[in-house]
Parts: C-alpha cells; structure tokens; sequence
C-alpha cells in the first residue's frame, strides 16, 4: 500500500472523529437511560436497600439513580456531557469496587462491562461529545481541527 493511500485511509478515520463522539454519547446515553429506569421509577426503594447494603449511606442511592437516568439523558441531548461523563466514571468505580470486582474481570458479574462504560464516559470526560447536540460554550468542547 502507497503513502498516499495510508494517508487518505487516515485524512477519513481523522475526518470521523466527530461521528464517534456523537456515537460514544447516544450508546453511553442510552445504557445509562435504560439502568437508570427501574431505579427511578418502581424500584428506588430497593435499590436504596442495595446501596446501604454495600456499607454506604444510603442516600447515595439517590445521586446514583439520577446519575444513570437523568445523567443518561442529558448525555444523549448533549448537556453538561463532560460533568455527567465524571460522575458516571466516579459511579462505575464505587460499582467496581463494591460489586463487581471479587467476581474477577470476566466471571459472572465481572467488572468488564463496568469498565468498558467508564472507559466510554473517560473518553467523553476527555474530548467532549463532540459537535453535535445542545451544548453551552463555543463547541462544547470540540475544536475543529
């Protein structure tokens, strides 16, 4: 393969860049939605239980619920996407490490899935959510490069 062609394969994935942002913040949106849900709405109780259960106060129950859910929300629509990306890495981490970690990476109830959501959210922390949704400042976060 010529130079020429690398550099025009690599000048498209560059040109990309933007896309996977808005994809990273409706996939990452729409996981946080659809575990934040139940919370919300029927279940908070339970898991309030829950999270007093791990040895933590249970009114961190309600900034978890509203992390996932209206936090889920906000991602998707673009809103405060780098504030809410923080707090779901802080949520996934207390996850990790009073839950899913004694199951071991891949086991059942492993922490790979918890960690592939923060990993998400980092790289939203990061670079932003990228051009497209309803941001506050000059780009959100984005520069054209």
């Amino acid at each position: 393969m010529s130079s020429g062609v690398l550099e025009a394969s690599l000048d498209f994935l560059n040109r990309m860049q933007p896309f996977a942002l808005l994809v990273m913040r409706l996939v990452l949106g729409a996981i946080l939605i659809a575990h934040g849900y139940h919370k919300v709405w029927g279940g908070f109780h339970h898991h309030m239980d829950f999270v007093g259960s791990l040895g933590l106060p249970k009114w961190l129950a309600y900034l978890s619920a509203g992390t996932e859910f209206f936090g889920g929300i906000a991602i998707v629509l673009g809103l405060f996407t780098r504030f809410f990306a923080a707090a779901f890495i802080i949520e996934m981490a207390v996850a990790i490490w009073k839950v899913h970690f004694k199951n071991g990476l891949m086991g059942n109830g492993g922490y790979e899935f918890p960690l592939a959501l923060a990993t998400i959210a980092f790289g939203l922390m990061c670079f932003g959510g990228g051009p497209w949704g309803a941001m506050f400042g000059k780009s959100g976060g984005w520069k054209a490069r």
